[in-house]
């Protein structure tokens, strides 16, 4: 027998002489007037008239008892209840992790300018680390030219004397931008030894020129390529009474790779934007400071255009000698951090690992050389405004973790609800099916 659909509704005992004026019109599509009422004598109604939900219920299926209704009419009305109450726990479901997954990001952003804001502390105020057994005292105070000075017979001496008694304009020195040792400056003493001691003397001591041009104009050769005393960096030696013995380190600015990433938006000492490290539990590492190219303090007049290509020193020099070397409190902090540590570490307590997993051990034994170290009043009027930035980042990164927690027990709750809900409908599909095979 040909079967038509059928639209069932649900209705009210007060609208339902007009639902039989109705039937009789619409002959074609017969509809199954229902009256149910609930304990409470209050009367409902419910109409299913989307199509894609739609059952064929043959009318003489319709048991005709007092308004009853079929086994086919009410298995379609709970499966639409079922499914609706379904997508509606989804929906809220999905809220909830959302809230979660937003939550998450905002923590991951606080703790990580936490992080950069320790680091800057750091630079505002000393560690209070105990000093490095490697840490010479006897450079307590002591002027950057008087150390350098030290190493009487280096390039570097030479050029600092040269610059110091002598005009700075000479043609020799004009594309000579400085010492590698004074053109960084290191607020924490520690810091500023561990740094000197990654880099070594020669390192410290190599002069910085803005391009090849300048490089060559500091030494010449004679015909049979051997260094000719009188001319160059040589020949202002010997017209100071001093002779540049062995070799020395000219670097061209221009010649570096520079880094090529993003720096720090709205920094005035234009601190490159590098990655911080983290554990394979996603964790940031205990004691873990910065790197060490954004760890020192630049002149402003060399933070742009040193070189033709508009590049200043943090991102040719300094990231040429330190590249993303991570700095940490010690050496402990260090060692547990080795899983994350690629382009090696140094520790304010002395401890040095270097790219591929060398570590530096022993105490050094060589003259020592530091960074200098800058005027911090300014810093120290500035730390009492870190202190409380950092009280405010804690205080929302707690209330933060309360907002995680919170509606984590939510959504677990919600994915309890929808479980309980889904068991129901797949027990209600089996039973349905089991009733219509028989």
């Amino acid at each position: 027998m040909h079967r038509r659909p059928c639209k069932i509704k649900f209705l009210t005992s007060e609208t339902k002489e007009e639902a039989e004026a109705q039937r009789s019109n619409k002959k074609d599509s017969p509809v199954v007037t229902l009256k149910l009422r609930r304990r409470s004598n209050i009367s409902f109604h419910a109409a299913v008239q989307d199509p894609s939900t739609m059952m064929m219920v043959d009318p003489k299926e319709t048991t005709q008892n007092g308004g009853g209704i079929s086994q086919a009419e009410f298995a379609l009305f709970t499966s639409n209840r079922i499914q609706s109450d379904l997508e509606a726990m989804g929906i809220k479901l999905k809220t909830h992790e959302d809230s979660l997954k937003f939550l998450k990001a905002q923590k991951t952003k606080l703790d990580e300018s936490i992080l950069d804001l320790q680091v800057h502390m750091n630079k505002l105020n000393p560690s209070g680390t105990p000093r490095s057994e490697n840490c010479d005292g006897n450079l307590q105070g002591e002027d950057i030219n008087e150390q350098i000075l030290r190493h009487a017979n280096s390039a570097a001496a030479v050029l600092t004397h040269v610059q110091s008694r002598h005009s700075p304009q000479v043609t020799l020195t004009k594309g000579v931008v400085g010492v590698v040792a004074k053109l960084g400056k290191v607020h924490d003493e520690n810091l500023s030894q561990v740094l000197s001691d990654y880099l070594g003397t020669r390192s410290m001591l190599a002069l910085v020129c803005k391009d090849y041009d300048s490089v060559k104009g500091l030494e010449s050769y004679d015909s049979q390529g051997n260094v000719d005393r009188n001319a160059g960096l040589h020949g202002l030696g010997s017209s100071i009474g001093r002779t540049i013995e062995g070799h020395f380190d000219a670097i061209s600015l221009e010649n570096l790779r520079p880094y090529v990433g993003q720096f720090i938006a709205g920094d005035p000492q234009r601190r490159l934007n590098l990655l911080k490290p983290k554990l394979p539990n996603g964790e940031y590492p205990p004691g873990f400071l910065g790197f060490a190219v954004n760890m020192i303090q630049i002149d402003p007049a060399y933070l742009l255009c040193v070189t033709a290509y508009g590049h200043g020193l943090r991102e040719t020099l300094f990231y040429s000698l330190f590249s993303r070397l991570q700095v940490y409190k010690t050496r402990a902090d260090m060692i547990s951090a080795l899983p994350c540590i690629s382009e090696g570490a140094v520790s304010l307590d002395g401890g040095i690992v270097r790219t591929g997993g060398i570590l530096t051990l022993g105490s050094s034994d060589e003259v020592k050389l530091r960074f200098a170290k800058p005027n911090a009043s300014r810093a120290m009027d500035n730390h009492s405004e870190a202190e409380r930035q950092m009280k405010e980042l804690k205080q929302k990164k707690e209330k933060t973790l309360e907002d995680i927690k919170r509606t984590q027990v939510l959504r677990d709750h919600a994915v309890y609800n929808f479980g309980k809900k889904k068991d129901e409908f797949v027990r209600f599909l089996a039973q349905s099916s089991s009733t219509s095979m028989r």
